[in-house]
């Protein structure tokens, strides 16, 4: 069954307002509150990862936590200014399980992503990026469908009928999980390889 759509809202603090209350799955039971977008409200770049984590979680806020800690980092190294752009989430709730006395992050299922995707569809209406930047294959997936793969697509802008150019790169947790280990400086570098082509991308456009 299809989740029912919601009255379409003119702006961004109506739309937050609307999804504070939002009982589509299942995932509000257990999360403290709904994590929505955030940032510049004219943003030419939207930055979409998974879900929050557990510091959002307990924020409230999308991206302020260690990862959040490693995607401003690739973004100043990068030349894009976070305070420009609009950060958000395919899935507004923290899905999680415990391990002992920590809530370890767990992938949404497909019908979760769903349940959410009019957020986002309603978040991009209201932003109109000139580009979304996926962090991660949920992202990635939940945008550009589930045949797509990071590991041959990254770094590129796709354009397909009824999005924004989209590019899809790593999500900061990955960078974050390889930090010190091998294959980890390499990760990074890619990172903010792929975050410089959105910022070339966009200066291009404006020509």
């Amino acid at each position: 069954m299809k989740t029912p759509r919601l009255p379409t809202a003119l702006t961004l603090e109506a739309l937050r307002r609307e999804a504070a209350g939002c009982r589509g799955c299942p995932l509000w039971k257990n999360a403290t509150q709904t994590v929505f977008g955030e940032g510049n409200p004219k943003a030419r770049i939207m930055l979409v990862g998974e879900q929050p984590g557990d510091a959002e979680d307990r924020a409230g806020h999308p991206f302020v936590g260690p990862a959040g800690r490693i995607l401003d980092q690739a973004l100043s190294e990068a030349g894009i200014d976070r305070a420009l752009t609009y950060i958000t989430n395919a899935v507004k709730h923290f899905k999680w399980e415990p391990r002992g006395k920590r809530r370890l992050h767990k992938t949404p299922a497909q019908r979760e992503i769903e349940a959410c995707h009019q957020w986002l569809e309603r978040e991009m209406a209201a932003v109109k990026p000139a580009l979304i930047v996926c962090l991660g294959a949920t992202a990635a997936k939940a945008l550009l469908g589930p045949a797509f793969r990071i590991t041959r697509e990254r770094g590129k802008v796709i354009k397909r009928e009824g999005l924004p150019p989209t590019l899809a790169t790593f999500h900061p947790s990955y960078v974050l999980r390889l930090k010190g280990r091998p294959g980890g400086e390499e990760a990074h570098a890619q990172f903010v390889a792929d975050l410089r082509s959105a910022a070339e991308f966009l200066a291009r456009q404006v020509r």
